[in-house]
């Protein structure tokens, strides 16, 4: 029996749209559907969507509110998209072939829609620009993180480039800018199991198994700021800023580690200073060797008297 595949409408705007399967129930009309099945959801608010053609059948045609529904029925809607805060940087394409896409990202942008950034995001902006809605990451960097992204191009040939990352035979360098610290056994590998902090928004070193190994060695210094490379081997959410917190030298104007900074409060004059500056790998297809490297670059080493407000001593 051949297996079932999607249909899903072409993205509008870069945004795809969202699926919904109608199970066993008795609703009169599409609306009522829809106001029971996302219940936080205005019954208004839906009322203006079909109005707008915002929900559509596998077929492409129109869904419109007063439409009745079959069980096992495949709905498509555009999620409604409020203002949202623009983000003055731009991202740029370094390369493109038929199946993957290497993408230098700016600090402040996110990779795909989450919380209040939904057209503000790099999956978003690119497939505008490229008119795409095959588009898909292969591994992530945070927001507040600028540098290399990859990117699948072809749903056939996605996992493959994926299952490097699975596989950790991808070799990912960064840089970051934290405090000086000679007395460290300089390189220091970072071997720690990381898991969920004491608030969502951060994640901690615990005991038990580590899941996270980070080498970390100075690059250039002066007397109280130093730049780093960091080499993860994992790809924990926060690793490399857990691992740096975690030997008394936060990234520089990093807002979450060690001390959360109030919502709101991030500044686009001080991004954090964490660079996805190099990755390399073998081509799951054509068995070459592949080497990026990114475009952008962290600041200058700031002097010993420079953000003395945000210093703390280091340990040793």
């Amino acid at each position: 029996m051949a297996r079932y595949r999607p249909n899903p409408p072409a993205a509008r705007a870069g945004l795809n749209a969202s699926c919904v399967v109608v199970p066993v129930g008795a609703w009169a009309t599409a609306l009522d559907f829809f106001d029971w099945r996302f219940d936080k959801v205005a019954r208004s608010d839906w009322v203006d969507r079909f109005a707008n053609g915002d929900v559509v059948a596998e077929d492409g045609t129109v869904v419109r509110a007063d439409s009745l529904l079959r069980k096992g029925q495949r709905l498509y809607y555009f999620r409604a998209v409020p203002d949202e805060p623009h983000i003055p940087f731009q991202e740029h394409i370094l390369y493109q072939d038929s199946d993957l896409l290497v993408v230098d990202k700016p600090h402040f942008l996110p990779v795909i829609p989450s919380g209040k950034y939904v057209r503000e995001t790099l999956l978003v902006r690119l497939s505008q620009t490229l008119n795409s809605n095959a588009l898909a990451p292969i591994h992530r960097i945070d927001r507040d993180t600028a540098g290399l992204v990859l990117f699948s191009l072809n749903p056939a040939t996605r996992n493959a480039y994926a299952q490097m990352f699975r596989d950790h035979v991808v070799t990912k360098t960064y840089h970051a800018i934290a405090r000086w610290n000679p007395s460290l056994p300089w390189p220091v590998q970072r071997h720690s199991r990381i898991a969920v902090g004491d608030h969502f928004m951060q994640q901690a070193e615990v005991d038990g198994t580590p899941n996270a190994l980070t080498t970390i060695r100075p690059l250039l210094h002066n007397d109280a700021w130093a730049m780093y490379e960091l080499k993860p081997v994992n790809g924990q959410r926060h690793q490399l800023r857990v691992h740096m917190n975690a030997l008394g030298l936060p990234i520089l104007n990093d807002g979450i580690y060690p001390h959360l900074t109030p919502e709101g409060s991030a500044s686009f004059e001080q991004p954090l200073q964490l660079l996805a500056q190099a990755i390399a790998f073998t081509d799951p297809l054509s068995g070459q060797a592949r080497h990026f490297e990114s475009q952008l670059h962290l600041s200058e080493l700031p002097t010993i008297e420079a953000h003395s407000a945000a210093s703390e001593p280091h340990p040793g």
